[in-house]
């Protein structure tokens, strides 16, 4: 097994846990396919927002990179 995802690690939990409400809903029959339709609706969701909020953070890293900071004043005030 993967060490990134041992059960002992954070992602190796959720994966477990993804895992066992996967199962019961594919175990409880029609409940199931709404269930399953949920899980696969969320986990696109998940990985747009995380899209999103990592090009929204280049954005604002390589924009606030291209500011020039000024030189101190280094007289008598």
């Amino acid at each position: 097994m993967n060490a990134f995802f041992a059960p002992s690690t954070p992602h190796g939990y959720l994966l477990l846990k993804a895992r066992v409400r996967l199962d019961r809903a594919r175990a409880d029959g029609d409940r199931g396919a709404s269930a399953m339709e949920f899980v696969i609706i969320t986990a696109v969701l998940v990985v747009l927002a995380g899209a999103v909020a990592g090009l929204i953070y280049q954005l604002v890293t390589g924009k606030a990179n291209e500011i020039e900071m000024p030189e101190t004043p280094s007289g008598d005030i």
